[in-house]
């Protein structure tokens, strides 16, 4: 079925212009005059913004049921005293009923695409290809340097892969995800590195979230993170490291010199209290730098548009400069540059992209009044204006409804696992 986009105000990094949008099959092929006769669905996009589609490039979806339960604590005290020990009591059902909770929330803030690391990822590859979104995920591997244990998370990383890598019409690809290096062994994550080089997959890791992260390293290897990693020959172009918060002159230069790819996500790293990335001086480095909203456990939602706007004012405040991290320069984080980290083909509004679009309702009283598109995007737009989502040229969710699955049952699903979940803890 093709789809016609007609009467839109079309917003991306390279600029504002009006026109039509012509989608077939899963690619943009037309975007100027389009006759409607030409499309077999019309979609009218007087008075609405048309994007591409955000792209979250850290998170946890299952998360989604832990969402609230332990507020207002250090990370190392919120992992180990609250997270770790719900998660023992996981199974593939309540992963799965968080991820669907997760998709739900993620279509109606405009999210198109996302990088997750959890567990029970076959059950969340389900929850996904159901829901319509675009993914890369991975299991989620720690060791503390046991070698039984490190040899069982790299079997069940293997079967992720063979299983799920290329789902739902090539949306979903498959990860590996070491969880961080003071979790992982030396062992691990060189093996990790090498499978990966050797079946063209990315590897979605935790790097210098908080000091204390960087004193363990320290005192374990005589080097910071990332000098580590690059010891130890795994860094390169396919590794997303997420948070890069304490970094030195030298690790930025060890991040630009192996392409890799950084996930930004302020309002984790704010609320848990772990700090502030530097990531004004690593966009001047012309290094990638995405965005990601983390967990809802430690957000605690998953709404870009909300984690755009921190984005932005926490390096302006950071910096006391108000020119840092501007608008165009966050939207470029959460659309073109989460394309480039997720390596897909998105992120733009261009003949042959994929058809990953989101609608803004720019009639609403948060936009009011209406000058300038990309401002309003970054500080002023919120999971409220999205009215319509498109991911691989279907219709995910139209004028607010959700399309694809029903979302009061799925709220209620994700309760009842969450209130089970947490009897058991």
């Amino acid at each position: 079925m093709s789809i016609l986009i007609k009467n839109a105000k079309i917003v991306d990094v390279k600029g504002t212009r009006k026109g039509s949008i012509l989608i077939e099959d899963d690619k943009i092929v037309k975007i100027g005059d389009i006759r409607e006769d030409e499309g077999d669905k019309i979609i009218d996009a007087s008075d609405k913004l048309v994007i591409p589609g955000l792209i979250n490039t850290h998170t946890h979806l299952s998360m989604t049921l832990f969402r609230g339960i332990a507020d207002d604590l250090q990370l190392h005290k919120w992992l180990e005293n609250y997270i770790w020990p719900l998660e023992k009591h996981l199974n593939e059902d309540y992963c799965y009923a968080g991820a669907l909770l997760g998709c739900i929330e993620m279509i109606k803030s405009g999210t198109t695409a996302f990088n997750d690391m959890y567990f029970y990822m076959d059950s969340v590859a389900k929850a996904i290809e159901k829901c319509g979104l675009r993914a890369v995920i991975s299991h989620g591997m720690i060791d503390l340097n046991n070698e039984d244990k490190m040899k069982k998370e790299i079997k069940e990383s293997k079967r992720i892969v063979k299983k799920c890598h290329g789902m739902a019409d090539g949306r979903i690809s498959v990860a590996l995800g070491p969880h961080s290096p003071y979790t992982c062994s030396e062992k691990l994550l060189k093996k990790t590195s090498k499978y990966a080089n050797k079946n063209n997959l990315k590897i979605h890791i935790h790097v210098s979230e908080t000091r204390e992260e960087i004193k363990t390293i320290k005192e374990r290897y005589g080097m910071r993170p990332f000098e580590y990693l690059d010891d130890i020959g795994f860094l390169g172009e396919n590794v997303i490291a997420a948070h890069a918060v304490w970094l030195s002159e030298e690790e930025i230069k060890i991040i630009k010199n192996n392409n890799v790819k950084i996930s930004h996500n302020p309002v984790s790293n704010m609320k848990l209290a772990s700090g502030i990335s530097p990531v004004s001086k690593m966009l001047d480095e012309n290094i990638t730098v995405s965005l990601g909203t983390d967990g809802a456990a430690s957000n605690n939602n998953l709404d870009m548009l909300e984690e755009m706007k921190i984005a932005a004012l926490l390096q302006k405040v950071h910096y006391l400069d108000p020119t840092k991290l501007s608008a165009k320069d966050v939207f470029a984080m959460a659309t073109i540059n989460g394309a480039k980290t997720l390596g897909i083909n998105a992120g733009l509004i261009e003949v042959g992209k994929k058809a990953d679009l989101v609608l803004i309702n720019v009639k609403r009283c948060n936009l009011t009044p209406f000058r300038n598109p990309i401002s309003h995007l970054v500080y002023s737009a919120n999971g409220y204006n999205v009215t319509t989502v498109i991911v691989d040229g279907k219709i995910l969710m139209e004028d607010n409804v959700v399309q694809v699955i029903n979302e009061k049952e799925v709220m209620e699903i994700a309760e009842n696992a969450s209130d089970e979940l947490l009897s058991k803890s």
